[in-house]
């Protein structure tokens, strides 16, 4: 695989009409605002966003005003709010970046959106389908998009891209694995009322997968769920999505197991296997394994190594870009709105014991 180009050419993917949108932009670059000081904000997408050449990140707020000014000192960010509401009423601020808990996500990405503000909210968008379905209400001028930042990888762009060419052949099962270990009973991600759990907060990520490369919607699903006695959260999921027309999606996510990620997708003619999907480091090539099934150890397998990328990056580029040309998205609300669905099948076919259709 020759990869000169091949983010370029993922951009062109999402708009083909960017070479010629030059003349229609009037901004060279749009000011972003995050909505709290959350870890997976001040660790991972605010330093990425920085890194987008489409991008300032001009503001942060916090219910805390001496823990905004404190980050934004730490960022070097020029502006702190010590409220949501502050952050949302500055007229400088274009976007938002929305990592606030999920339960809090629909009424904070509604409250900026109808404030004007573009979105990018943290998945899952709501804690239901019916919670997401309130986005409907954003007006229609503005982005609002759900942050799965996989789908920006050239990874998962090259996967897509074999499934498309028919070079696996006809793919008909998608096998993924997710495992963290989390006791911490402080930690958010175990509390259920604010929507923890491990569906919800990477069983998502296989969900994604299935759609994304199927390029489908399932019809059913089943699934097998643990719950902690304790926290009453869902610590471990094993789920079958039936996509149709022999098409399955297969996935195992925990919250208390050894960390582990894998996803490989299975065709007629080959596998294809991306060896870290979900947290593929910034700085780091990442790497495919093409398996024609020539040895069952798979020794003979190939193996294509992807460029490093910040998919966290390239996630904040393309939002910007869309805000920029007013090209819009692939992935807006309709899209979070599906996805939801899924997961509210999972937890219909839990508390039904069958197959849960969609």
């Amino acid at each position: 695989m020759n990869w000169a180009g091949f983010v370029d050419r993922i951009r062109l993917d999402f708009y083909p009409d960017l070479h010629r949108a030059e003349d229609n932009v009037t901004k060279t670059k749009i000011n972003w605002g995050i909505l709290s000081t959350a870890n997976i904000g001040v660790e991972k997408v605010i330093p990425a966003i920085k890194k987008s050449p489409s991008s300032n990140v001009l503001g942060i707020a916090s219910r805390n005003a001496g823990r905004s000014a404190r980050v934004a000192n730490d960022l070097g960010i020029q502006k702190s709010y010590a409220s949501y509401e502050a952050l949302i009423a500055d007229p400088e601020i274009d976007a938002i970046y929305n990592p606030l808990p999920n339960h809090m996500h629909v009424d904070w990405t509604l409250a900026a959106a109808q404030a004007g503000k573009h979105v990018l909210c943290e998945k899952p968008i709501g804690l239901n389908a019916r919670d997401a379905e309130r986005l409907r209400a954003c007006p229609k001028n503005v982005l609002v998009a759900e942050a799965f930042m996989v789908r920006y990888h050239p990874q998962w762009i090259r996967v897509r891209e074999m499934v498309r060419s028919g070079e696996l052949g006809e793919v008909r099962a998608i096998q993924a694995a997710f495992s963290y270990f989390n006791d911490d009973a402080q930690d958010i991600r175990n509390r259920p009322e604010a929507g923890g759990g491990a569906v919800m907060d990477i069983g998502c990520y296989p969900i994604t997968a299935g759609r994304f490369l199927f390029e489908d919607e399932p019809v059913r699903v089943m699934a097998l769920i643990d719950r902690d006695p304790v926290f009453k959260t869902d610590r471990m999921a094993s789920v079958v999505a039936d996509f149709g027309g022999g098409r399955q999606l297969s996935f195992m996510v925990s919250t208390q197991l050894c960390p582990y990620q894998t996803l490989n997708v299975f065709g007629t003619k080959a596998r294809a296997e991306i060896m870290i999907p979900y947290n593929a480091p910034a700085d780091k090539e990442t790497a495919l394994i093409i398996d024609a099934g020539e040895s069952l150890d798979g020794s003979l397998a190939g193996c294509e190594i992807v460029p490093a990328c910040d998919q966290y990056t390239e996630q904040a580029e393309m939002f910007a870009q869309a805000i920029l040309t007013g090209r819009g998205l692939p992935y807006g609300i309709e899209d979070s709105i599906a996805s939801m669905r899924v997961l509210d099948a999972v937890f219909a076919s839990e508390e039904q014991k069958t197959w849960a259709n969609l």
